[in-house]
């Protein structure tokens, strides 16, 4: 299953669940009491929980409150270092975790996060809630979302690289290792992707769908277009119509 998120609140009843994928509990404001299986803990912005796929759980608190809820495929679980966390269901957010709960939780107030963006959030806070520095990968993971979210932003490969908190060279390794691309060559595939959805679905001109995916005017768009795909966005939105 894809990783899910969303806001929640509890009042004074304690609701009892149990369900086959594993669900973080992140309080983003207020107090909120979580019982899983045999185990009671009192979660706050400083304190989380996850729950393990098939654990029975129940929620409630004694006043106004709000929990970040990442719903994620148990499989996630099954090996690696994120089994640490079903060993010790409850856990004091780091200040990398609280950031990251923080920058999460203001996103999802403000609209529903596209699902690539949250597919690549889950990986980086699994890893900052259980090392005590975030894996390359899930850092890379996380800085696709966020492109994919929008590629329409000045990115470069310095600005990729920061934005990951990883050097240049680092950025280009990972990028063989794992997509074997180039950060500007997979930019571009993102970017012509991005505009090829726009230009089969939408009426918008092209002029505005090439600014919007990040090319600099409609003639670098229809020279990507040509050099890549063998077509222009005009002969493009015509195929995809017929």
């Amino acid at each position: 299953m894809a990783p899910d998120l969303h806001l929640r609140s509890y009042d004074r009843v304690h609701w009892g669940d149990r369900h086959d994928f594993a669900q973080l509990v992140l309080p983003v404001h207020g107090e909120v009491v979580l019982d899983i299986e045999e185990r009671r803990g009192r979660l706050d912005p400083l304190h989380g929980a996850l729950v393990a796929p098939g654990a029975w759980h129940a929620q409630s608190s004694p006043g106004a409150n709000g929990s970040l809820i990442v719903d994620v495929d148990g499989a996630a679980f099954d090996s690696g270092p994120w089994q640490r966390l079903l060993e010790r269901p409850f856990v004091t957010l780091a200040p990398a975790a609280r950031k990251l709960v923080e920058f999460m939780g203001l996103m999802t107030r403000e609209s529903t996060p596209p699902r690539a963006l949250v597919q690549g959030w889950v990986p980086l806070l699994l890893d900052t809630l259980t090392l005590d520095a975030p894996r390359a990968t899930s850092r890379l993971a996380a800085l696709l979302a966020r492109i994919e979210a929008a590629p329409g932003l000045a990115w470069t490969t310095d600005s990729m690289a920061r934005a990951a908190n990883l050097s240049v060279s680092r950025l280009h390794a990972l990028f063989r290792e794992e997509l074997d691309s180039t950060p500007h060559a997979w930019l571009l595939a993102c970017r012509l992707e991005f505009a090829c959805s726009c230009l089969a679905r939408g009426t918008r001109s092209v002029a505005d769908i090439a600014v919007g995916a990040g090319f600099a005017d409609q003639a670098s768009l229809t020279r990507a277009m040509r050099r890549t795909l063998d077509t222009t966005p005009a002969a493009y939105r015509r195929e995809s119509r017929q």
